[in-house]
Parts: structure tokens; C-alpha cells; sequence
């Protein structure tokens, strides 16, 4: 059985009150009543206990408080019955909108938001030292722009440093005129510097490491999907490997990476990444972007889909969303609907419908439709071809000289500057010679070999 990782020390649950917003002129993935129950889910991870909920529907939020002053009287009402200590809004709340909400809910009622909850689920299980960086690096850039209060305030409730938050730097000694609270923004950004500079080296080691892979032309197949699709599942099922699985919102953060041999006996990594979510915080994606860049520099990526779940299509294009955010949507993609051993055939025929037909069910529990998958992960690594043309830069010397080695050269012509290239590249290469590939290049056209 997988280790699992330490609990963080178990204190009573304080009770939760949800808000949820629906701005009428605002495309959303899910519905109110759907992103609601997500928080939900949210909030339970982080170890807090739900006790009510109110929405409202607007159609621009309100200056001040975000919502109208009718619907705070009444959340604050609804807060002292159920003697809520804290309340979530699920959606981003600017520093002002924060400030009046505290000042009309009352000092004892902590309001926070959805970016905010997710940074504390990821604080709670960041179990490495990078990860503790990045979540730590996240908290601090969000909370400058909201600092209001001593520094004592943000030590209490900052927890992705590992015990760094808190009294940095003997914060204390203020200059002339200064005001403590300009004394801890200047200490925070201070500190900001500090992860930078040390995420910055991990950075750069995670890039010399991936450099030694991609000399090795060793495959790497990344495993992206919604928190709690089944990623680490299917990499432990895959490689018997021992990574740490829950039935619950992001239970593995930190990037596992495992040597995985195809029927054919060709040899690949296979890395399991951290979960996506709709509304993932803008801080979250910057700070961990050095774990991010294990997807972008994937040959081939495998998006796990939850088909359980009843939002299914909504997590499929969040995913998708994320990955154009990341710039990875260029890579190659195989979707496995996954899960498929608690479903009908029906079911899942249904499904693959509305997901693709291209669409490989599998339950990586049972280890049902795996065959498939690992045909189609061969076919796109090592026997599919795509028609390119590129020209690349003399100084691009390993990309033409990768050309020569993996793929089959049909034309080639030098000029002063950089050498034109026409022929057949395995579908898992194309991502690196992206920026260089010539506009009027016809569709790629594959071919299997």
C-alpha cells in the first residue's frame, strides 16, 4: 500500500459559508449551483466544515462590497445563525471588496475567497521543498496587495513556508516615519525576491535535467487532467509505482516521473503532474511554473478525463483552457476517459459521443481498455509521421541535426543564415520545431511507417 504523506496537525473544524456568484454577462463552464458544490468540495479538503450557502445572480458587481448591500445583510443574518467563522466567495475578490465585506460581516468572520482556498489546500499538501517554495511564493503575492493588518495576521494565517512565514527578517525595526504595515509589505517583497531567486535555481536545474533527457531521445509523456481524475492511479497501474492516491481534490502536488516500457519495448517517462481545476489562480500558474514546464517540454500528452463525473465535458475544456494558458496545447494529445469500471456500456458510449471518438475509455484501477491506450501511445510516439517544413537557424544545430537522426529528409537547401528543411518528423518531436516551422506548410499529413 502507498505511504501516505503526513497529516497537517488536525484542529477543529471551523465552520464554512459559501457565497456563489452568477454574472449574467460572464460565460462560465458550470453552472452557479455546480461551481458551488466544487467549492464545497474545496472547502472539505481543506479541512473545513460547510454549514450554508446563499447565491446571487447580477449583472456587474457592485463597487463596494462586490454584491448588494441587501444580499450582505442578509449573508450576515444567515452567518450568525449558523455561526459561521468564515466566509468563501467563489470567485476572486479584489483587496477593496475584501476590506468592506470584513467591515460589514463583523471583526470575528474571516471573509477569504476561491483563489485564497485553493492556495491553503496546496500549502496543506506541498510536501517537497519546491513545492513548499512555489505555494509559499503564490501566498505572498497574493496577500501584498491585501495587506491591511500587522504582521502577526499574516504569520496566522500563512502556511505554504514550512514554518518561514511569519516574523521575517525581525520585522519590528521600522525607518523614520514608517508605518508597520509599510514595514511588512516592504519585508514581503523582500521575501518575494528571496523565492524567486530560489525557484529561479530550481528552475534552471529542472531545465539541465530535462536537457540530459531529451539527449537521451527518450519519449516523456505527461499526465494532465482535472484534480482527481485518476493520473496517479493510472502511473502507479503503469510503472508499479508506489505514488500516494485519494479519492479527493489535489492529494498529490509535487511532479513524479517513472521509466514505463510499451508492448513493443520501447521505452518512455512517464510523469504524473499536478491536477488542473477551473479558476485555477493566476498566482498558482506563475509559481509553479518550473513544474508546469514538465508539460510544455512533454513529447505527448494524456489527458485523463473523470467520465463519473456529472460536469465531465466542463473539467475536459477547463483542461484544454489551462493548457493554452501554459502554451502546451501544440503537443500531441490522447484522451482516456477514465473510471469507465463504474459505468454502463451505455454510459460510456454516451460519452465517447459527446468527448470524441478518438477518445479511449480505460479504468486505470482495473486496468480495463490499458491495452489500447498503450497502442495508441506507441502509434503516436514511434510509428506516426507528420509531414513539415521548417527552416532553422544554424545556431538551431541540434534541432537539424535531431532532423537527420529521427526523422526522413525529403528536400534540404542552405542559405546564409539558416537551412530549409522538408520531410517526415514522429508526431512526438513536432513541439520543438514549432517556432521554426514555415507558415505555408501544407496540414500536416500522417503517415504510419
Amino acid at each position: 500500500m502507498p505511504k501516505k504523506p503526513p497529516e497537517p496537525t488536525q484542529l477543529p473544524q471551523a465552520r464554512a459559508f459559501l457565497v456563489g456568484i452568477d454574472f449574467r454577462k460572464t460565460a462560465s463552464l458550470l453552472t452557479l449551483e455546480d461551481s458551488l458544490g466544487e467549492l464545497a468540495l474545496l472547502a472539505e479538503t481543506a479541512g473545513l466544515n460547510v454549514v450554508g450557502e446563499a447565491k446571487q445572480h447580477l449583472d456587474q458587481p457592485n463597487a463596494d462590497t462586490l454584491i448588494g448591500s441587501g444580499k450582505v445583510e442578509e449573508i450576515k443574518a444567515l452567518v450568525e445563525e449558523t455561526l459561521s467563522e468564515v466566509v468563501i466567495f467563489d470567485t476572486e475578490l479584489s483587496p477593496r471588496h475584501q476590506r468592506e465585506l470584513e467591515k460589514k460581516l463583523g471583526a470575528s468572520v474571516q471573509v477569504i475567497d476561491r483563489t485564497a482556498l485553493i492556495l491553503d489546500i496546496f500549502a496543506q499538501h506541498a510536501h517537497t521543498r519546491e513545492g513548499s517554495l512555489q505555494v509559499e511564493l503564490a501566498q505572498y503575492e497574493y496577500r501584498l496587495p491585501r495587506l491591511t493588518r500587522a504582521w502577526t495576521h499574516l504569520a496566522r494565517q500563512a502556511g505554504g513556508g514550512g514554518g518561514r512565514t511569519g516574523n521575517v527578517g525581525g520585522v519590528g525595526l521600522r525607518g523614520p516615519g514608517e508605518t508597520q504595515l509599510e514595514v511588512d509589505r516592504r519585508e514581503i517583497r523582500r521575501r518575494i525576491s528571496v523565492l524567486k531567486a530560489e525557484l529561479e535555481k530550481v528552475r534552471s536545474h529542472r531545465m539541465r535535467y530535462r536537457a540530459k533527457r531529451k539527449k537521451s531521445q527518450i519519449p516523456i509523456i505527461a499526465l494532465v487532467g482535472y484534480t482527481n481524475a485518476g493520473k496517479s492511479t493510472l502511473l502507479n497501474y503503469l510503472c508499479k509505482a508506489n505514488v500516494y492516491v485519494a479519492d479527493r481534490l489535489f492529494a498529490t502536488l509535487d511532479p513524479t516521473t517513472r521509466r514505463i516500457i510499451l508492448p513493443k519495448g520501447h521505452v518512455c517517462l512517464l510523469t504524473d503532474t499536478v491536477g488542473f481545476i477551473q479558476k485555477l489562480p493566476t498566482q498558482l500558474v506563475a509559481a509553479f511554473r518550473a513544474t508546469l514546464e514538465e508539460i510544455s517540454e512533454a513529447d505527448l500528452l494524456i489527458h485523463m478525463v473523470d467520465i463519473t463525473h456529472p460536469n465531465a465535458s466542463a473539467q475536459w475544456k477547463s483542461v484544454e483552457q489551462t493548457l493554452e494558458q501554459i502554451e502546451a496545447s501544440q503537443i500531441p494529445i490522447i484522451t482516456a476517459l477514465n473510471k469507465i469500471d463504474l459505468l454502463s456500456e451505455r454510459q460510456i458510449a454516451l460519452a465517447i459521443h459527446q468527448l470524441g471518438n478518438a477518445a479511449i475509455p480505460i479504468s486505470a484501477k482495473t486496468g480495463t481498455g490499458i491495452p489500447r491506450l498503450l497502442e495508441a501511445i506507441e502509434k503516436h510516439l514511434f510509428e506516426t509521421y507528420s509531414s513539415i517544413t521548417v527552416r532553422l537557424p544554424y545556431q538551431q544545430g541540434q534541432l537539424i541535426s535531431l532532423f537527420h537522426e529521427q526523422g526522413q529528409v525529403e528536400r534540404i537547401e542552405h542559405s546564409r543564415n539558416n537551412v530549409l528543411i522538408k520531410g517526415l518528423l514522429p508526431g512526438r518531436l513536432l513541439a520543438g520545431f514549432q517556432p521554426y516551422i514555415e507558415s505555408d506548410t501544407p496540414h500536416q499529413q500522417e503517415n504510419e511507417l
